[in-house]
């Protein structure tokens, strides 16, 4: 039986150009946000940042180093956290590939690896500070 190739299908070529993306060198980054999701099996967290990243987004999915304990870590409070941003730039080919075919706008492949965060103490102690000097 021949098997029939689907609409839905990314070439090859595409496939494994993302794959074999090379990253450039990192760059550091440090943004204020909140854990969204835990993935223990993987070692990563989804995080809502307040500033966007290079590419728009708020929510960025990072890979957490084996120093930081997942179970550490609270879901919806705030951190500080710092990160390496590693971006791979595709091919205009592929580019335009996936905007003309797959309607999606994407120019580069990005990674983000957890450096450090820290709990940041927000509205609890500073605000009664404020309070206390009117």
């Amino acid at each position: 039986m021949v098997k029939k190739k689907q609409e839905d299908e990314i070439p090859e070529w595409v496939t494994d150009e993302i794959q074999n993306a090379k990253f450039k060198k990192p760059e550091e980054l440090k943004k204020s946000g909140y854990i969204l999701e835990f993935y223990y099996e993987d070692n990563k967290i989804d995080v809502q940042l307040y500033d966007p990243v290079e590419d728009g987004r708020h929510i960025v999915t990072m890979d957490v180093p084996k120093k930081v304990k997942i179970d550490d870590l609270l879901k919806g409070e705030v951190y500080e956290f710092v990160f390496d941003q590693l971006k791979a730039p595709l091919s205009k080919k592929v580019t335009e590939f996936l905007s003309k075919e797959k309607e999606i706008e994407m120019e580069a492949i990005y990674q983000f690896e957890l450096k450090s965060l820290e709990l940041l103490d927000v509205g609890s102690s500073d605000s009664q500070d404020e309070d206390m000097d009117e």
